[in-house]
């Protein structure tokens, strides 16, 4: 890989070895010592320009872990609090021969912008609306590890997903559609009309408005977070009346099947679109996916720096 800005980057075989690899990398975080040499001499650079815990920690530990220099980067003890452009501080911090920039940006595509003007590998951490690709990755690799627990093979294909709540402002929705149909997952979406996104009916998914009547098909139902913050507009009339039509509350777990698991990227609006009994629950998978990210992201930055120069081989 030459960058990671989008799920759309990775086919099924790159997909398959960075999952496989985060399994191996997973282990490590059961050691008394967590380093590997595989990155020793790399340096990466946490560049955010919106608040984040799970995402920023997550990518800190793994480049650590790997034996990277890691440097975080944020707006606000940045040069971007003095009004200096993304360009000129991509630009700046890539002439110091930094070798990746993992990079957070409220606007869409500024990742793809950033790698047009760095030498370094760029690694997308979410921007704006669109894309969140190891979010993606972390989830698909959460999933698998559940499948496999319930004694399957672990596989996505034919599994039927649902991704449930404000999917027209979520960049985790974008990027997750497109890994799991890469995997051959079966995803539907499920929302108000109002938090449709625009262009829904040309994605490979199935829609629906009525919760209650999609849960019982689900092996896996993925909730996402009200993000009052990107809205502008009345999109639902009250937050008790979305709990009411599309919050995964004590009731409707029991429509869902024993071994369906629950999933949330986090963070999480509690009494929302979750209920503590739902989050709370042996069926939920959500720190699961929190232990995930460090893995997944130590795959990512191996697959991305790892195999370069001398540095080729196992990184154990």
């Amino acid at each position: 890989m030459r960058h990671l800005l989008s799920a759309a980057d990775l086919d099924l075989a790159t997909t398959t070895a960075v999952l496989d690899l985060a399994e191996e990398m997973g282990q490590l975080q059961q050691r008394p010592v967590k380093k590997l040499p595989a990155l020793r001499g790399r340096t990466v650079v946490n560049l955010f320009f919106e608040d984040s815990t799970r995402t920023r920690s997550s990518f800190e530990l793994a480049g650590k872990w790997l034996s990277a220099d890691v440097i975080n980067v944020s707006a606000k003890g940045s040069s971007v609090s003095k009004g200096e452009s993304l360009r000129d501080t991509v630009l700046t911090i890539d002439a110091m021969g930094v070798d990746a920039l993992v990079i957070r940006h409220s606007a869409s595509g500024a990742p793809l912008q950033a790698s047009q003007w760095a030498r370094a590998k760029v690694v997308n951490a979410g921007d704006g609306t669109h894309e969140h690709p190891t979010q993606a990755l972390l989830d698909a690799y959460t999933m698998r590890r559940h499948l496999r627990s319930l004694g399957g093979d672990g596989e996505l294909a034919g599994r039927t997903v649902v991704i449930v709540g404000d999917l027209t402002h979520s960049r985790v929705v974008r990027s997750n559609v497109l890994l799991l149909q890469t995997l051959g997952a079966k995803v539907v979406l499920v929302a108000p009309a109002t938090l449709m996104p625009s262009g829904v009916a040309s994605w490979p998914v199935n829609t629906s408005n009525d919760l209650d009547a999609v849960l019982p098909e689900a092996d896996i139902v993925m909730m996402l977070r009200v993000q009052s913050e990107r809205m502008s507009g009345g999109y639902f009339p009250t937050p008790r009346e979305y709990t009411v039509g599309y919050g995964l509350t004590r009731n409707r777990l029991g429509l869902l099947r024993p071994e369906a698991a629950i999933c949330h990227p986090g963070p999480m609006n509690r009494g929302l679109e979750i209920s503590a009994d739902a989050a709370d629950s042996a069926s939920s998978l959500i720190l699961d996916q929190v232990a995930a990210g460090v893995a997944v992201r130590m795959s990512v930055l191996y697959h991305l720096l790892g195999g370069d120069d001398e540095r080729e081989g196992d990184p154990r």
